[in-house]
């Protein structure tokens, strides 16, 4: 009998092993309780809060809406609906999630364009720069450009051709980029092979991309590039954006575009 009654018996938690667990501090569990969002369903003799399962469900929900910036007031009203059941809140979340991960993937694609803008020597005032690229202050970028690639004809040749570029043309070169990247982006959704015509085609486009706005690119020369894409975090980065997969698979179809034109 003693064994079933300890079986039965409900776990409840302290204050200060939930604020550990859960990554937040005591302060801030006793400011819940005290505006009524998270209050605990137990108390000791003594008057100290006892959490519970159910308790602790709730402040995972909390700190979920939290972390994506919602103010109290609007949490206690999500988790209060009467019509809102965990289904919905997991449906809730989910497209929060999504709508979040959307916009660091455009926060990652502003930083790459930024870094290339400004590795081609981009001559823009602040307000031109914030009105191209957003928040991503391309300056940020310039020395490590230099030091990279400052001793190259193909770094001087791109500051040249730069130079000369107005704000629409910047604008006009990104809108590009982002037309090319919503086409690759599908075809890797398609299924489509790194090696087949469409891939390789594309591989082209973004080849000659380059030669038309910065400097010219020799097949060799894309395929060191094509190298970079994947080994460098911040390029992989900025393709994977485009498309989970994509960096590779743009790896591969520059590759095998290279040798189709180089094949003897």
């Amino acid at each position: 009998m003693g064994r079933t009654d300890d079986k039965e018996r409900k776990v409840s938690y302290s204050v200060g092993q939930v604020a550990g667990f859960a990554g937040v501090t005591v302060r801030t569990l006793h400011h819940y309780d005290e505006i009524g969002l998270l209050v605990p369903s137990e108390r000791t003799y003594a008057g100290h809060r006892r959490y519970g399962d159910t308790d602790l469900d709730r402040l995972q929900q909390i700190l979920f809406y939290r972390e994506l910036g919602f103010p109290l007031d609007e949490v206690a009203a999500l988790l209060d609906d009467p019509d809102a059941d965990p289904r919905t809140h997991l449906r809730r979340q989910y497209d929060l999630l999504s709508a979040r991960i959307e916009k660091l993937q455009k926060m990652a694609a502003a930083v790459e364009h930024a870094l290339e803008a400004r590795t081609m020597g981009i001559d823009l005032t602040p307000e031109e720069r914030f009105e191209v690229f957003g928040d991503k202050d391309p300056e940020r970028y310039a020395e490590e450009a230099e030091q990279r690639w400052g001793g190259t004809e193909a770094y001087a040749e791109s500051r040249r051709r730069a130079a000369t570029y107005t704000k629409e043309d910047w604008k006009r070169i990104q809108a590009e980029v982002d037309d090319w990247g919503e086409r690759y982006a599908a075809l890797v959704a398609a299924g489509e092979r790194p090696a087949g015509e469409a891939a390789m085609d594309l591989a082209e486009e973004h080849r000659r991309h380059i030669g038309r706005y910065y400097f010219e690119v020799p097949y060799e020369m894309h395929r060191c590039f094509a190298e970079m894409y994947v080994s460098d975090e911040r390029f992989k980065a900025f393709y994977d954006a485009m498309r989970p997969g994509l960096a590779e698979h743009l790896r591969e179809a520059i590759l095998a575009n290279a040798d189709r034109h180089t094949a003897s």
